[in-house]
């Protein structure tokens, strides 16, 4: 599989990474004992990028993962975990301190004296215009804590501010067919700063894929069904923040727009990871068959210009009013 640079770190990331949330177990049950062998199933599909978070599982997810590392020495993958969730949002809890406690215990799960990449987890704006934030991210990458940082936002504006931060390696941002303001000015901003853009829920949390319909249910524990409405996370996390019926709706139109021989979300990867200052896309997978899936979208052929017309199309008709001025 292709590998970029990731930023300013010179480190290599394959353009299909693996997002690991579902092995903490918000996406409904996942049993630990299944966990080695879909991360076996995308070392084999050439990804050799990991995303993990101390909230996914509240450490599970880290847990697994460098497991797995241990198991197998003959890996070679980069990990990027996150940090700042375990607590509330508050620019106060933002300090050296608690960034110190909070690597100690990522890099313990993980197995690692020092981390590859260590991402603020969507912190909120006052921190991200702090320059005492920056000097303290600064210091983790002095003492040998991480190799480098970076910062996991919501808003376009966010991911400006992170970018011209001169110690910012990757800013990870929403960014799929129904989530294209990202195009506008972050990723041109990110590419002329050499800044890595890590696009995350490429898939709205599953609706690009076509399989839903407003029939479908999630599980209780599922963040598709206890926060549609951003009860208990930004809404922009789940579906994109497009409400879920509209969401279906041009699920399906997307999904007609899909090459011969390429599913709907393959489909989306590819239109990912073809939109110039993209570094890597981060699907999440619940079993060995979706991580194969996703990394043969690297190889699909880039989408004509008459597919990328018509989804900007779909995007402006049915998306941008929902979703466009708010994130």
């Amino acid at each position: 599989m292709e590998e970029r640079v990731c930023g300013r770190s010179g480190q290599q990331l394959s353009t299909v990474g693996l997002g690991t949330w579902q092995l903490g177990g918000d996406w409904g049950e996942f049993r630990e004992e299944d966990a080695p062998a879909l991360l076996d199933a995308a070392v084999e599909a050439g990804v050799t990028f990991f995303d993990t978070a101390d909230v996914y599982g509240d450490g599970r997810s880290e847990r697994l993962i460098g497991a797995y590392l241990r198991a197998r020495p003959d890996v070679r993958v980069t990990v990027a975990t996150k940090m700042g969730r375990r607590v509330p949002q508050e620019p106060e809890n933002y300090t050296l301190d608690n960034f110190r406690a909070w690597n100690d215990r990522s890099r313990t799960n993980l197995g690692s004296d020092t981390l590859d990449l260590v991402q603020l987890h969507c912190p909120p704006s006052e921190v991200i215009a702090s320059d005492a934030v920056f000097d303290a991210l600064d210091t983790l990458v002095a003492e040998k804590r991480v190799r480098g940082y970076g910062l996991s936002v919501e808003t376009c504006d966010q991911a400006l501010a992170a970018i011209a931060r001169p110690g910012t390696v990757s800013v990870q941002i929403i960014l799929n067919p129904f989530r294209l303001k990202p195009l506008e000015r972050v990723l041109p901003a990110a590419e002329a700063a050499g800044v890595a853009i890590i696009a995350r829920v490429p898939l709205a949390s599953g609706l690009l894929s076509g399989r839903y319909t407003e029939q479908t249910v999630f599980a209780p524990e599922d963040h598709r069904t206890y926060n549609r409405h951003g009860e208990a996370f930004d809404q922009g996390e789940t579906f994109s923040g497009v409400d879920y019926a509209t969401g279906v709706e041009a699920a399906a139109e997307f999904a007609r727009l899909a090459p011969e021989g390429a599913s709907p979300a393959q489909t989306a990867l590819r239109w990912i990871i073809q939109q110039p200052g993209v570094t890597t896309v981060i699907p999440g997978a619940r079993n060995a068959e979706q991580v194969r899936a996703n990394a043969e979208a690297a190889a699909l052929p880039p989408l004509s210009d008459a597919v990328l017309q018509q989804i900007g199309e779909l995007y402006d008709r049915r998306i941008r009013p929902q979703v466009h001025d708010r994130w």
